[in-house]
């Protein structure tokens, strides 16, 4: 009869002739193993390099095209907007995206009268029911808001008639107009500053891509506002940077929607000269009656800029 101690005596055995094996194959195995690892290593090093080749021609190549766009976007637009009046309505732009467009659009011939920066909390679903109650409070004598519930709409809706000349003329006057943009800015949805003049065409600048929860939403205010604003004058363009198309971007919820996409024009990297060229051309494009969507992102179906 087989005994336990058998058993254990068996099993050490083959325990120990493992040990054995491992002791003699571990020197092999450690230098193909080594080996491998030293190859693999040394493979990744060669992409690494590749890849940052890469990276740096890239790099290279959007800078030279930034400075070529830089350096003939004055002659590119010259005369494009002569005798149009711009509004700007900026919605979390870069600074240095603002200044570089305004001063094109200058270049372009039209006359800037002003912006409007508005806060992150128009896009905040929390102050949704403040911001609707408060356009009704604000809409001046004999106004009218767009038949429609979305916050987007309703401040666009009464922007517009604040902002925006119809066949030449002001839809209110100017102290209606001040005491809009007053409440709105005392209420926290606009920062402090000088109220624009009134004007025909109204450029709309956004960031990237929204981040958060409460991303898709917002960013479907900013892209209903642009459209009541195109919807109140002469034509309204959406300019964001890299980004801006895709779903939580202004630009992407835009393009999205059929009925906004056939009024308002759209472009998609206004961080780079092409873009801002673009944006401009857009305007132009808006006051011959058309619209079309610009840039490198998803849904630029209509290229990169406008023909001049």
């Amino acid at each position: 009869m087989i005994s336990l101690r058998y058993h254990a005596v068996s099993i050490a055995a083959v325990f120990l002739a493992l040990a054995v094996g491992v002791v003699l194959g571990a020197s092999g195995v450690s230098d193909r193993v080594l080996g491998a690892v030293s190859a693999q290593r040394d493979d990744l090093g060669s992409q690494v390099a590749t890849l940052s080749a890469e990276r740096d021609a890239l790099a290279a190549q959007q800078r030279a095209a930034d400075e070529f766009a830089g350096r003939i976007g004055p002659a590119a637009v010259r005369g494009m907007l002569q005798g149009q009046t711009v509004a700007l309505v900026v919605a979390g732009a870069d600074a240095a995206d603002r200044d570089a467009v305004t001063g094109l659009v200058e270049q372009a011939g039209a006359t800037v009268t002003g912006r409007l920066e508005l806060t992150d909390a128009v896009g905040d679903p929390a102050r949704a029911d403040q911001l609707r109650e408060l356009t009704s409070q604000l809409l001046p004598a004999g106004a009218q808001l767009p038949a429609a519930s979305d916050t987007g709409s309703l401040v666009g809706g009464l922007l517009g008639g604040v902002l925006l000349a119809r066949d030449g003329t002001a839809q209110v006057s100017r102290d209606d107009a001040d005491s809009v943009l007053t409440g709105l800015t005392s209420a926290g949805f606009l920062n402090p500053g000088d109220a624009p003049g009134t004007a025909n065409l109204v450029l709309v600048l956004t960031g990237g891509a929204l981040d958060g929860a409460d991303a898709p939403d917002a960013a479907a205010v900013y892209a209903r506002l642009a459209a009541e604003l195109d919807r109140a004058g002469a034509g309204a363009v959406l300019a964001g940077r890299g980004g801006s198309a895709e779903a939580t971007g202004a630009v992407g919820v835009a393009r999205a929607d059929p009925q906004i996409a056939a009024g308002l024009s759209t472009v998609d990297n206004v961080q780079a000269g092409a873009g801002r060229v673009a944006a401009v051309l857009a305007l132009r494009e808006q006051v011959d009656g058309r619209a079309g969507r610009y840039g490198t992102g998803v849904g630029a179906a209509d290229g990169v800029a406008p023909g001049a």
